[in-house]
């Protein structure tokens, strides 16, 4: 089925389906993500919610700012990723072969 282009659709309309079968011990997201749907149905699950509060939420919640951090680092890393143009390029026929070739780009990145 191909895929529809939806405009600017917003990221949080398709989380659901995306976490879905997801554990982890945290889940660490930028303030687009913070909804309390999700941060409910995360902290059902057991798992801890890491997402900074939007500006204009009236009541903000709280959320462990160093843990917070880490995300930052993570999305340096995913930027390096795709400055290796095979990675956001490629058209991979399986899965494996993906993350094969994450993972070498991955080395790559790390022996720098």
């Amino acid at each position: 089925m191909p895929c529809q282009a939806t405009g600017q659709a917003h990221d949080l309309r398709e989380t659901d389906t995306l976490i879905r079968g997801l554990s982890a011990g945290h889940l660490l997201a930028d303030r687009a993500f913070d909804a309390d749907w999700l941060r409910n149905d995360l902290l059902e699950r057991g798992i801890i919610p890491v997402i900074a509060p939007k500006s204009n939420r009236k009541f903000p919640v709280t959320f462990d700012k160093e843990t917070y951090k880490w995300r930052h680092l993570i999305e340096n890393y995913f930027g390096k990723l795709k400055e290796n143009r095979g990675i956001a390029m490629r058209p991979c026929k399986t899965d494996q072969s993906f993350k094969a070739f994450i993972s070498i780009a991955a080395t790559i990145i790390q022996i720098r």
